[in-house]
């Protein structure tokens, strides 16, 4: 089984990021990528800030739960008022 962890839009990526300027949306896939390389370390970013499970990280805000039993990154939902 490999260490790598991988990142997904939940539902999917028009739901979450559909609409967003296309700098943004490229700032939302670095912010993933860099979660998915901390892997199961990604479940403290954002410690102390958790909305019904969901962990968030202030960005604009991106909204990511980690699922280390999947090991996934599953964006939730991006916000941006741009």
């Amino acid at each position: 089984m490999s260490d790598a962890w991988r990142r997904e839009y939940d539902p999917d990526a028009e739901h979450v990021v559909g609409g967003l300027p296309p700098h943004v949306v490229a700032e939302v896939e670095r912010l993933a990528r860099e979660l998915a390389v901390l892997g199961r370390d990604a479940t403290e970013v954002g410690a102390g800030h958790q909305l019904r499970n969901l962990t968030f990280l202030d960005v604009g805000l991106l909204y990511f739960l980690p699922v280390p039993s999947q090991q996934l990154i599953a964006v939730v939902r991006v916000t941006w008022a741009g």
